[in-house]
C-alpha cells in the first residue's frame, strides 16, 4: 500500500523544520528557502497547509486525519501524497524526520 511509497517514511513520523529554513506565503503559493543553501521550494494550496500543519509539530498521521476533514479525497491518496511531499521536502534538506 501507500506506506511503502517513501523509503523508510511512515504517518508515524513527525518532521521538525531547520530554523534556517523559512516560508513565505506568496499569492495562493507557498515558497520555502533554505537560507544556508540558497533552495527554493513551491508548494500549492494543499502543499501549503501540509507544511503549516508540519510547521505545528503533527506528526504525518494527524496531518492526514486533519486533511481527510478538509478535502474530498481518499486517504490512500492523500497518505502518498504526504509521503512523497515529505520525502521530497527531505531530499531537499528543508525538513528532517524526528
Amino acid at each position: 500500500m501507500s506506506n511503502k511509497k517513501a523509503a523508510n517514511m511512515n504517518l508515524s513520523d513527525k518532521v521538525s523544520i531547520p530554523t534556517q529554513v523559512m516560508a513565505r506565503t506568496v499569492g495562493d503559493e507557498t515558497v520555502i528557502l533554505d537560507l544556508a543553501s540558497g533552495t527554493y521550494f513551491g508548494l500549492d494550496p494543499v502543499g501549503a497547509r501540509i507544511w503549516q500543519l508540519m510547521s505545528e509539530g503533527q506528526p504525518l498521521a494527524a496531518i492526514c486525519d486533519t486533511l481527510l476533514d478538509e478535502y474530498e479525497v481518499t486517504r490512500e491518496t492523500l497518505e502518498g501524497d504526504i509521503l512523497r511531499l515529505t520525502e521530497d521536502l527531505r531530499a531537499k534538506g528543508l525538513v528532517s524526520i524526528s
